[in-house]
């Protein structure tokens, strides 16, 4: 007899065959067969208290690892739990896919157990979703949603399967058939990169500058530009200003490093090349009195849409790694370097040494009951002790996040995880677990407020 698969099999057939290793999520009616067939199909199935921290955590995983992290959820209140964690890798650009089983699609709008118009419920929260209505639709469902999370600027899919579905069933040469063919029709776009002659454009801006400034942030990060970046400042001898989430794509400590000086860094600076980082609240949208009102932006984006939004003296659309690679090209034919002794340097190594040595002597200082400072840097130091590689640092909650930016050093790429772009708390908790599985030799520290460890504590277990 010919062997016959169901949904459940179907479907954690395409996700382990689409590249899917990793599921966070919560199990019940009616994807529990489906966790267990992935977990068969060699998928790794992280199980958590609640779909909101499975979310998170998710979420970070696509940041980390690059691939789309996947959420699995029960369907109604499942899905919409799990909508944290999807409106999480939307906001903060991060491939991510929620998979959510719904109701029997025979009693929509008889009030079935957990009904919910699931698609519609996600739209905001989503750049693609799509319900498989069918077993047969399942396989390109599911390579659609994957393939739609990495595209263009990353960002959170969502894929609905029914129970009735799930519980459909085919033959094992036709589902063989269908992941084939899903398979075969998957696109893979080429990096966008930009004009020869935007790039000229940028370097003579920069090299024109009096008082020139690189600014990078997490997507930067996502684009594993830290090489090209590393090699632009020793190159130019440009000072830098990383996001809180671009912290560590060069080293904090490095010589022109400029965030302990960053009034001055973006309040005096007149040519600001902006990578992977939007000039949104985090960078008080680009606009006086923080930043000077003639300040000339360069600002690097995968989004063309972001660009045309923040208005920049030249946008160059492309993928971060790939666009500072050609800005380093152009450079190293007709160098230039500003060197120590620039007015500009010197200002901004001035001001980075005078606010260092002022937290130097309140760190030096041992007060019990401790104050923030006190902590961090028994934290700090004991992180840097470790050497390389070094530890993630998950860090959340207004103060204890606030003041660990300043005082916790990062020295790696994607070591720094807080409260993000949308400044959410909760996520410390799923952030661990998943930097822990993306990240298996690095340890993780998380330095977490007692509100915001409250809001997912029970992850701990």
């Amino acid at each position: 007899m010919a062997v016959s698969f169901d949904g459940n099999v179907l479907a954690a057939k395409s996700l382990a065959r689409f590249g899917v290793t990793h599921m966070f999520g919560v199990v019940g009616i009616p994807v529990t067969s489906l966790a267990n067939r992935a977990v068969q199909f060699g998928v790794r199935f992280i199980a958590f208290h609640n779909e909101q921290s499975a979310g998170y955590a998710a979420s970070v995983y696509g940041y980390l690892t690059g691939c789309p992290g996947l959420l699995l959820t029960v369907s109604g209140p499942g899905c919409v739990h799990g909508l944290a964690g999807l409106s999480n890798a939307m906001i903060n650009t991060w491939p991510m896919v929620m998979v959510s089983g719904s109701s029997d699609q025979k009693d929509s709008g008889r009030g079935d157990f957990q009904e919910l118009d699931q698609i519609e419920a996600v739209k905001p929260f989503s750049k693609f979703s799509v319900k498989a209505k069918d077993i047969k639709e399942i396989p390109n469902c599911v390579a659609r949603v994957l393939d739609h999370a990495v595209s263009g600027r990353p960002g959170g899919c969502y894929l609905d399967l029914p129970t009735d579905v799930l519980h459909q069933t085919i033959t094992e040469s036709e589902a063989e058939n269908l992941l084939a063919e899903a398979e075969k029709a998957r696109i893979f776009e080429e990096s966008i990169v930009p004009a020869n002659t935007e790039i000229e454009k940028a370097v003579a801006l920069l090299r024109k500058a009096e008082r020139p400034l690189i600014v990078f942030g997490k997507g930067a990060g996502y684009g594993r530009a830290e090489g090209e970046l590393r090699k632009l400042v020793e190159k130019t001898g440009i000072p830098f200003l990383p996001t809180p989430m671009g912290k560590g794509l060069v080293n904090d400590d490095h010589e022109l490093a400029a965030s302990a000086a960053r009034s001055l860094a973006i309040g005096k600076c007149d040519v600001a090349l902006v990578v992977g980082a939007r000039l949104n609240w985090l960078l008080h949208f680009g606009e006086s009195p923080k930043w000077d009102k003639d300040v000339k932006f360069i600002l690097v984006d995968v989004c063309g849409e972001e660009i045309k939004l923040r208005k920049p003296h030249l946008g160059l659309v492309g993928d971060a790694k790939k666009v500072l690679e050609m800005i380093n090209k152009e450079i190293k034919d007709d160098p230039f370097c500003l060197g120590k002794s620039h007015p500009w340097v010197e200002a901004v190594s001035k001001k980075v040494k005078d606010n260092v040595s002022r937290m130097e002597a309140q760190l030096a200082k041992d007060v019990v009951p401790f104050n923030f400072l006190t902590p961090m840097r028994i934290i700090r130091d004991a992180i840097l002790g470790l050497g390389s590689p070094a530890p993630v640092v998950v860090s959340e909650g207004a103060n204890t996040m606030d003041v660990g930016r300043s005082v916790l050093v990062q020295t790696e790429p994607r070591t720094r995880l807080d409260a993000g772009t949308w400044g959410t708390m909760g996520v410390g908790l799923g952030y661990c677990i998943a930097a822990a599985v993306a990240n298996p030799k690095r340890l993780v520290v998380a330095v977490e407020g007692d509100s915001a460890f409250g809001f997912s504590a029970m992850e701990v277990e």
